[in-house]
């Protein structure tokens, strides 16, 4: 296939094309537009070993729609912060509650200059949504930041979404750095976590290293498969709402299931907890 050449007045100012972007990466697994050949590069990689890649991003984005909708209906939360938000797609976070609570206000955090552009747009068409510039993996950036000091109330309960995004960190302190959100967060607050797993099963971890290798290894350079136990940490303490931590795709499911999951789909796990 002919590698197609982007001019450049087709990306925003800043984005560099020679490099994959997490976000972009993502949006050629759910069949965007927002992506580059280098992004679709770190697919087709992944694809040699796993070629049903596509559905882990599925399988995340399928989860943040049932738990947006459960911290709409059930929760009743009006204020969502949406950490790692990625390009938009159909069904974005304040699309899915802002049908069920109208007033529910929004605040997406990124730091690619391509998801920058495109949350600027958003802003002119939304007045309960807000999009701010920082680093996901520094919590305090977006603590002390002065938008999300004044846009969300603190003293109400807040959903922190950390949907698809720790599995592209890379250290070992994830557990303090969602600990250092957790206490920041009111009570009656909730946390979604949806992982990258490694099941530890002798038919599933093969496939989950083999995954995490060619990620890891791949012009986006991240993408860790972490066991159970490990994403289980990552809920700041909060005690898990039912089922738990769960495969995304077995996390309240819209219907009865009439096909089998695929390996990929048991490469990811999910769950929603609340800060009493």
């Amino acid at each position: 296939m002919t590698e197609a050449v982007e001019s450049p007045s087709s990306h925003p100012v800043g984005v560099d094309i020679t490099r994959a972007s997490i976000a972009r990466v993502y949006d050629a697994a759910l069949n965007g537009t927002n992506n580059y050949e280098i992004d679709r590069r770190v697919l087709d990689q992944v694809r040699t070993v796993a070629p049903e890649v596509n559905d882990l991003a599925w399988a995340n984005r399928n989860f943040l729609i049932r738990a947006c909708r459960f911290l709409a209906t059930q929760g009743r939360v009006t204020q969502y912060l949406d950490c790692g938000s990625g390009l938009p797609t159909a069904e974005n976070t304040h699309q899915v509650v802002q049908r069920i609570i109208p007033e529910a206000r929004v605040l997406y955090v990124d730091n690619d200059p391509v998801v920058l552009a495109h949350g600027r747009a958003l802003l002119e068409e939304n007045d309960n949504t807000r999009f701010i510039e920082a680093d996901i993996f520094k919590p305090d950036q977006i603590l002390q930041n002065e938008t999300a000091r004044e846009f969300l109330d603190w003293t109400k309960p807040i959903a922190l979404l950390h949907n698809g995004t720790l599995h592209h960190y890379l250290g070992d302190d994830y557990e303090e750095m969602m600990r250092t959100y957790v206490d920041a967060l009111p009570s009656g607050s909730f946390v979604v976590v949806a992982h990258f797993l490694d099941p530890q099963t002798p038919e599933h971890s093969e496939i989950a290293r083999r995954m995490e290798d060619k990620f890891t290894h791949s012009p986006m350079g991240s993408g860790l498969f972490r066991t159970w136990d490990e994403i289980g940490r990552m809920f700041g303490g909060t005690e898990l709402v039912d089922p738990g931590l769960v495969l995304c795709e077995d996390w309240w499911p819209d219907g009865p299931r009439y096909q089998p999951l695929n390996q990929v789909q048991e490469c990811i796990a999910g769950g929603v907890g609340r800060k009493a």
